[in-house]
């Protein structure tokens, strides 16, 4: 496997598409709570009420989603939610232009998009099995995390600027623009999509609503996988309101200090994901997702010890880059084996049910963690999160290493 060798054509339109629309929401990145603060001069209830919503009624609408994308053509769907999402995200400027923006359209729209972004996940994930040999899935998913980086380091000190340059809703403009050129970049992939063929039987609603989750809990690859990703990624989340809190307030952190501290990092994203293959051509797969899985876990708990100035700074920044360095590494690893242990007609519905389970977690976890901060204190309530990290890696250890999994490092490595 050659990392730098060309997927062809279409894969570099689906590519395309994911750049655009990714660079697009960092630009925008937290766009909504600040034209809130500073358009409707909400207040910290609203404002949190903005960001849990947006989660958790997004994820709870998409559910019925995951089983209609399955049995659909994943492109026409991708292209479908590209012009929600562009709609949708538009009338927020255009709202505000017209002088008619309130915070019940914010919440509309931020539950819209959450709903449409876990749909697009969904086909997406699908529409890059279809298009990428098996060989191939770990370069196509090592591009897109390498991608994902370079947008979270070039993203919000641009859209930054263009606030200040522009005003609050110009970011949420270029974001909605991003949209409808992903739209055009998935368009451009061409060629016939074959309509999906069901192999199972079909079920009742119900069934069908929760045969992703059927899927995941039965499998014995995916399941740990799953409750390890679920419960890693919102302890990390639940911890960033507080971090924030705690920077910009007790320990007197000015504003781009805050921003520095978790942009320069994001670099060692970049570098791990372009070190994913190599890796995994030297150790395994599994080794490589084992390895990375646990040492993700023990950064965090860093941030509890915090204290101001810079040497504080230097803590933050050397915790967020162990931390991103080794998530670089283990998600395309874990996203490449998630779609290789995932047979073809389920991959929208497992994805779907792997988004929504996530999205839901996080909103809960970082509600529970902002009452226990409430009770106990951030730093404590940092430091507490960071100890149950130390757990993680318990369920990740569960995954088993199965001599097709030998064939697939092999193949991988060829």
């Amino acid at each position: 496997m050659v990392a730098g060798r060309p997927l062809g054509r279409r894969f570099g339109w689906l590519w395309a598409a994911y750049g655009v629309s990714t660079l697009g929401t960092w630009l925008a990145f937290d766009a909504f709570p600040l034209i809130a603060i500073l358009v409707l001069h909400a207040g910290s209830t609203e404002v949190s009420l903005l960001a849990a919503a947006g989660l958790a009624v997004g994820a709870a609408v998409a559910v019925p989603l995951g089983p209609w994308v399955e049995f659909r053509r994943k492109r026409r769907v991708m292209v479908g939610m590209d012009l929600i999402r562009f709609a949708a995200v538009l009338s927020i400027p255009a709202a505000y232009a017209l002088d008619l923006l309130g915070f019940a359209q914010l919440l509309v729209v931020s539950i819209v998009v959450a709903a449409a972004d876990i749909t697009f996940t969904a086909a997406s994930g699908a529409c890059l099995k279809a298009l990428v040999p098996r060989e191939d899935l770990l370069v196509a998913n090592g591009r897109f995390e390498s991608t994902t980086w370079t947008a979270t380091v070039l993203g919000p000190p641009l859209g930054g600027a263009a606030i200040g340059l522009f005003g609050p809703v110009t970011t949420v403009a270029a974001n909605a623009v991003s949209f409808l050129l992903s739209a055009a970049g998935i368009r451009a992939i061409g060629g016939q999509e074959p309509r999906p063929v069901r192999t199972e039987a079909p079920r009742r609603r119900a069934g069908e609503l929760l045969e992703g989750w059927r899927y995941i809990l039965t499998h014995p690859e995916l399941r740990p996988l799953f409750f390890n990703t679920i419960v890693v990624n919102s302890l990390i989340m639940a911890t960033a309101p507080l971090l924030a809190f705690l920077m910009l307030g007790r320990l007197g952190f000015a504003p781009w200090q805050y921003g520095l501290a978790f942009a320069v990092p994001c670099l060692g994203g970049l570098v791990g994901s372009r070190l994913a293959h190599r890796l995994v051509e030297r150790f395994g797969r599994h080794q490589v997702m084992i390895t990375t899985g646990v040492l993700r876990a023990c950064w965090s708990i860093g941030l509890a010890f915090v204290g101001p100035g810079v040497a504080g700074l230097v803590v933050i920044m050397v915790v967020e880059l162990g931390l991103i360095t080794c998530s670089g590494v283990f998600n395309p690893v874990y996203a490449t084996y998630r779609l290789d242990r995932t047979a073809t007609d389920r991959v929208a519905r497992t994805l779907s049910a792997w988004s929504i389970s996530t999205k839901t977690a996080i909103a809960a976890v970082t509600a529970v963690w902002g009452l226990l901060a409430g009770v106990v204190g951030p730093r404590t309530a940092i430091g507490l999160a960071g100890v149950a990290l130390l757990a993680t890696p318990l369920l990740l250890l569960k995954l088993p290493h199965t001599s097709d999994e030998r064939t697939a490092d092999a193949v991988g490595a060829a």
